[in-house]
């Protein structure tokens, strides 16, 4: 009778911590730590003939606003990138910002998707959303994640039904010297 009182208050405690912890709030304060900083990365996986393997990867955390977050994400000379997180109806969007050097929109931009839900503190899913059907038909089942953890930052893209599959991983015990602005943006 003790241990099932005692298993009972233990999962009664465990249910009401868990009502009070917001995954989605912890995932942008620990990403929010990093604003102003920019860190090296590498591909974890890619197509054999992807144009990111052997070049030099950067995130640069540098744009922190109460809803939104923008990340630029330059591969080699290449500023053309900008992952766009927004905090939308309780709920996390994940957009890709492309530009070209003279800061106009690229034809193909701010495709990608909304979590479904809190996710985890440490993982947030982004399956691709009406727009980026539209956009591009064949990225219709596209799933984007992101994982935060103390030490890395991995961006994820999955193509669902075939086998493309890309990842690179930032090391975040490591800031860099900051870059230029991404293509668009004013200094």
């Amino acid at each position: 009778m003790k241990i099932i009182i005692s298993l009972s208050l233990l999962f009664s405690s465990l249910n009401i911590i868990a009502q009070n912890q917001n995954p989605l709030a912890e995932f942008w304060e620990k990403l929010e730590q990093h604003c102003g900083q920019a860190y090296e990365g590498k591909v974890v996986a890619a197509p054999e003939n992807d144009d990111f393997r052997n070049k030099k990867l950067v995130m640069h955390v540098r744009s922190c606003a109460e809803n939104q977050i923008k990340i630029p994400f330059f591969v080699g000379d290449d500023r053309s990138r900008t992952w766009v997180l927004s905090k939308t109806n309780g709920k996390l969007e994940l957009k890709h910002d492309h530009r070209h050097k003279d800061g106009s929109e690229d034809e193909v931009t701010m495709y990608g998707g909304t979590a479904s839900n809190h996710g985890q503190p440490h993982l947030q899913v982004f399956p691709a959303d009406q727009q980026t059907a539209d956009l591009l038909p064949l990225a219709a089942s596209n799933v984007w994640w992101i994982t935060l953890t103390d030490t890395g930052f991995t961006y994820n893209l999955r193509r669902l039904g075939t086998d493309r599959f890309f990842s690179v991983e930032f090391d975040l015990t490591q800031p860099v010297k900051t870059p230029a602005a991404p293509w668009g943006w004013e200094e």
